[in-house]
């Protein structure tokens, strides 16, 4: 960024100020709340979330630097949930992604089901495409069983998700089918599950963060010439037993030769 585009020094405090008043009102609004998911909490929330990005954003254009703070944005919760206190119906929604990363194992295991599903010589050889191969997999599986079984299947999980929204009564036969996702209210939503490679990552990083701390920790330093004393033996070990492999491979008149020119040597 530029000078001429850089917050002044009077916008960064302006953004600070906002921060402790969103501060302010959000302390207030928990010590009013009404109940356990009161909306005003909620808005105070990411009215709070959002001053201090805004003054984050600033200070780093500003100044090169950053807050300590982490807070979550709206769009990263869910609103406060507003169904009915005991639900007397739910609904399950769950998205699971996959790659399909070996065709060729795909096919083949829907070749298997249809060849089982049909005479020879009379199976429709609908598994000869990827997309009807799905369509035989997932019709004659239960997706739990696809989901523990994905690598025989040649798919490759990716990011899922499971929500279990309220409803006041469970709906009519038929009557959500042609669209069964479009009418989710999140407001009803009693909790979800989340799975994904992304927080696998972020335990990575905290693995890796703990070996270089393992690693810079200095040893003993009698400790470590010991060890290389120790290592040093094996090593002396492995030439001698390598000496003596070579020996019994070799012949064995050669050897016993060898052994009558070494005494003889000896007496001399």
């Amino acid at each position: 960024m530029s000078d001429a585009a850089q917050p002044t020094a009077a916008e960064v405090r302006a953004a600070a100020e906002a921060v402790k008043t969103a501060l302010d009102r959000h302390l207030a609004a928990v010590e009013r709340r009404s109940g356990e998911d009161d909306p005003a909490v909620y808005e105070a929330f990411n009215q709070l979330a959002a001053a201090a990005e805004v003054y984050d954003e600033l200070l780093y254009d500003r100044y090169d630097e950053v807050t300590p703070f982490e807070i979550p944005g709206a769009d990263d919760s869910l609103p406060p949930y507003t169904g009915p206190e005991e639900p007397s119906a739910i609904s399950v929604l769950i998205r699971r992604d996959y790659a399909v990363a070996e065709p060729q194992r795909l096919l083949a295991q829907a070749q298997r089901v249809e060849a089982a599903e049909y005479d020879e010589g009379v199976a429709e050889d609908v598994a000869g495409t990827v997309h009807g191969a799905l369509g035989i997999l997932f019709g004659e599986f239960e997706p739990d069983e696809i989901a523990s079984r994905h690598k025989e299947f040649g798919l490759e999980e990716g990011d899922s998700t499971l929500w279990v929204t309220a409803a006041d009564e469970q709906a009519d036969p038929g009557e959500w089918l042609e669209a069964p996702f479009e009418q989710v209210d999140p407001q009803r939503v009693v909790c979800r599950f989340d799975v994904s490679a992304v927080f696998d990552d972020d335990l990575d990083d905290t693995d890796d963060a703990d070996d270089v701390d393992d690693a810079d920790d200095t040893d003993d330093p009698d400790e470590v010439e010991a060890e290389g004393d120790d290592l040093e033996d094996d090593l002396q070990e492995d030439v001698v037993d390598d000496d003596l492999d070579a020996e019994l491979d070799a012949d064995p008149d050669d050897a016993e030769d060898g052994d009558l020119e070494r005494l003889d040597a000896d007496r001399r």
